[in-house]
């Protein structure tokens, strides 16, 4: 049986939480693999991480389950792996079926509602960052090949930490408007952030669960675990 561990950033402030619904993630995923067996663990529950990578056996992989591949994808990780010489995937943000992917599952909310893709407007939330161009390029490139799978009205791009602010990205837009949280998991910045941005905006429209959550993603996860034992 070959291993994998599914890696997120977790949340400082109050670690527990957070690791309890990553471990649900990864078991679904778990139960989507064959031959792989699944785990999980957050960088901010402390110890946690160390003590999962220890079990790990020598051709085992991480998968992040970042938006970007940042300071702590490139960085931060492979410092904490210790010494071992673990293959680290890309991140579920870079990878490139994840605009189809989520513009099918945008696509399916489209006719759930009876909507058309062009006369409804998409709102994409995301990071961002004050000290990198990076997270915010990687939002902006993903919002520009989901513009190739499906043709809104409109597609605009706000951030929780640079400008534009999501609630400038999300005003002025009738109740026929989508917002797509571009997030790996459902931590602070959305449970708390982005509503409040929302509400500031007024924003009248539907808003779709983080893409790390949306229905296909988990077993795409999956078969991208399997594929590398193959």
């Amino acid at each position: 049986m070959h291993h994998a561990l599914i890696v997120a950033h977790g949340q400082p402030s109050d670690p527990t939480p957070a690791e309890q619904v990553l471990a649900e993630y990864a078991a679904e995923v778990d139960a989507l693999c064959a031959k792989v067996t699944v785990r999980s663990a957050t960088l901010a529950a402390p110890g946690i991480f160390e003590e999962r990578v220890s079990k790990l056996t020598d051709d085992a992989v991480i998968y992040p389950l970042f938006m970007a591949k940042g300071w702590f994808v490139t960085s931060a990780l492979p410092k904490r792996l210790a010494g071992r010489n673990l293959r680290i995937l890309d991140p579920l943000g870079v990878d490139p079926d994840l605009p189809e992917l989520v513009a099918g599952a945008l696509r399916d909310r489209l006719v759930e509602n009876q909507w058309t893709a062009q006369e409804t407007d998409l709102v994409v939330a995301a990071h961002g960052s004050g000290r990198s161009r990076n997270p915010s390029s990687v939002a902006l490139a993903f919002a520009g090949t989901l513009e190739k799978h499906l043709a809104f009205r409109s597609i605009r791009v706000g951030f929780v930490e640079e400008p534009p602010s999501i609630s400038e990205a999300a005003s002025g837009f009738s109740e026929q408007a989508i917002c797509l949280p571009y997030f790996a998991c459902t931590g602070g910045h959305v449970l708390e952030d982005l509503p409040q941005e929302l509400a500031e905006a007024t924003f009248k429209g539907q808003l779709m669960p983080v893409v790390g959550e949306l229905p296909p993603i988990k077993r795409h996860i999956a078969n991208t675990l399997s594929r590398v034992f193959d």
